[in-house]
């Protein structure tokens, strides 16, 4: 049983075996896509209205990057949230 196991072929006759890491990889990658577009709006819009000491301070934002593409829902969820507080 252990070969079976190792070699993945407790799943051959499953009709979803086939399915399974592409719509993982898919889904991996809508949800970096989307923390892509939020973290570069965020970086080119919102920094600025959130955080006064980051006006004009363009060298440091790339390192923003990975950090806000990986937490976009919070990210997202914070900018939202001060939009609406300060309206």
């Amino acid at each position: 049983m252990t070969g079976a196991i190792a070699t993945g072929a407790f799943l051959s006759g499953s009709p979803l075996a086939g399915l399974v890491a592409p719509a993982l990889l898919s889904a991996l990658m809508a949800y970096l896509s989307l923390g892509f577009v939020v973290a570069l709006a965020f970086l080119l819009v919102g920094l600025d209205r959130i955080d006064a000491a980051a006006r004009g301070s363009f060298l440091f934002r790339p390192l923003l990057m990975p950090g806000l593409v990986l937490l976009w829902p919070l990210v997202l969820m914070r900018w939202v949230g001060r939009a609406r507080a300060l309206l």
